[in-house]
């Protein structure tokens, strides 16, 4: 064998021998890196893990945080206000328990003191009549015993002193509930030493207003839906130009729809006995009083027309009438405006002037027949700034009386003039006087006047 033969023998025999010793080696070296690797891998893996659990966990903390924090504000958002040291509430828990949840109740009215001096012409008005406590002209004397009245007499009294409850609701769906109740003082003694000036002045509560409220349905005791409450002036007397206003409540359904309000009411005739004079109410009627009015307003003011359709019952004689009123409220700018009110009808006498004429009048066959009247008042009011007010108010009625039938004893007419100033020192605090001329003029044109100091101290809240 030549050199050069052993020598390619002895290459292929040592890459053997390096494969067969060596390769193990790097094979095992290589297959350890790779295990060292994996499980350096593995680790940071499970580190990022770690460190992402980390972050869910800080973002579950804050999220609930929030959630917790946003609680708590919407809990103290629904806490009262901060009381004073001092001036803890007396309660703070709802008082409306039997009502429907989120029920707002309220409560106001005024405490109000009446001091009058009053000269009538032909004789003093009857101690403990309405007419002693505000213009009633239907109670001013005519043609009596004495001739020029004799001296002036003074009453003092707090009987319009008033209180209302409320309750308003709105229900999920947004329908809106109203009860609503109000009460005065007007109501006379409830025993033998109340409600006279010997010794107590105790005088028993009066319902004024009873009424609950559906959106636009109302049912219960309120204002006649004939009368324009927001008509009437700025009086230191009970009503002021007593004469031409349409004055009363009473139950009624009423439906009101943008301007428009219709009712039908409690209905009742006043009745003027045949030649006698002495009134009475018949209590027949078997048809509701039915009204509709229709208004409009702005930054002008407002105006509005009513009529009301009426049925007149005494025992089985029956008559019909309708009736009508225009009123409403012009403002003269900031300080000014005008108020008035023109009202007439067949039958028109239980609502006009605290019912100073009949509805109807009985004939000789004991028939009845609607008696006409008619009636109206101007005021005009001045505000010379936020303390000091005054208000000018003329008004007046009249009956178109057969005297065939009514006699010459019944009202034909009555008018009044008023002026009063009104000072309040502090918001809610009045203090008013007002001069009142009333006259009252019978069918055979006899007259009785009055002349009235009416003065007022008044805190609403």
């Amino acid at each position: 064998m030549t050199q050069r033969s052993a020598l390619m023998v002895r290459r292929p025999l040592a890459a053997a021998l390096f494969v067969a010793l060596i390769a193990p080696g790097m094979a095992f070296a290589q297959t350890a890196k790779e295990k060292a690797l994996e499980a350096r891998v593995a680790e940071l893996e499970r580190q990022v893990q770690l460190l992402l659990s980390s972050q869910q966990q800080q973002q579950t903390l804050i999220t609930t945080t929030q959630e917790q924090v946003t609680q708590v504000q919407a809990k103290q958002a629904a806490l009262p206000a901060p009381v004073p040291a001092g001036k803890q509430p007396i309660q703070n828990t709802t008082i409306m328990t039997a009502a429907n949840p989120g029920t707002t109740f309220s409560y106001g009215g005024f405490i109000k003191m009446d001091a009058m001096a009053t000269d009538t012409s032909d004789g003093r008005i009857a101690d403990g009549s309405s007419g002693r406590l505000f213009y009633v002209p239907g109670t001013i004397p005519v043609g009596g015993a004495t001739a020029d009245g004799g001296d002036p007499y003074t009453d003092f009294h707090a009987q319009f002193s008033r209180f209302w409850l409320s309750a308003d609701h709105v229900t999920d769906g947004g329908d809106k509930f109203k009860g609503f109740v109000e009460m005065d003082f007007f109501g006379g003694g409830s025993n033998a030493l109340a409600g006279n000036e010997t010794a107590t002045n105790t005088y028993a509560v009066t319902l004024r207003h009873a009424y609950v409220s559906w959106n636009n349905w109302l049912a219960g005791q309120t204002w006649s839906n004939f009368m324009d409450v927001a008509a009437l002036p700025d009086a230191v007397d009970f009503v002021g130009p007593t004469d031409g206003t349409v004055f009363v409540r009473q139950a009624q359904l009423r439906y009101t729809q943008g301007p428009w309000s219709f009712s039908v009411e409690n209905p009742q005739t006043t009745v003027t006995p045949y030649r006698t004079g002495t009134r009475f109410n018949s209590g027949d009627n078997a048809l509701p009083d039915v009204t509709a009015r229709w208004l409009t307003k702005g930054d002008w003011g407002h105006f509005t027309v009513a009529g009301m359709v009426r049925q007149f019952k005494l025992l089985d004689e029956t008559d019909t009438g309708a009736s009508v009123s225009v009123s409403g409220k012009f403002n003269l700018g900031k300080s000014d405006d005008i108020r008035y009110a023109v009202n007439a009808g067949q039958g028109i006498g239980r609502y006009l002037a605290f019912g100073v004429g009949s509805d109807v009048v009985t004939e000789a066959d004991g028939d009845i027949s609607a008696l006409d009247g008619y009636g109206g008042f101007v005021a005009w009011r001045h505000v010379f700034s936020p303390k000091v007010r005054t208000n000018l108010m003329y008004s007046a009625s009249h009956f178109d009386n057969d005297a065939a039938f009514t006699g010459f004893g019944v009202t034909e007419r009555t008018q009044s003039m008023h002026a009063n100033v009104i000072y309040s020192p502090f918001p809610k605090l009045d203090l008013g006087a007002e001069l009142i001329y009333g006259q009252r003029s019978l069918e055979d044109d006899r007259e009785g006047d009055l002349k009235r100091l009416h003065t007022s101290v008044k805190y609403a809240f």
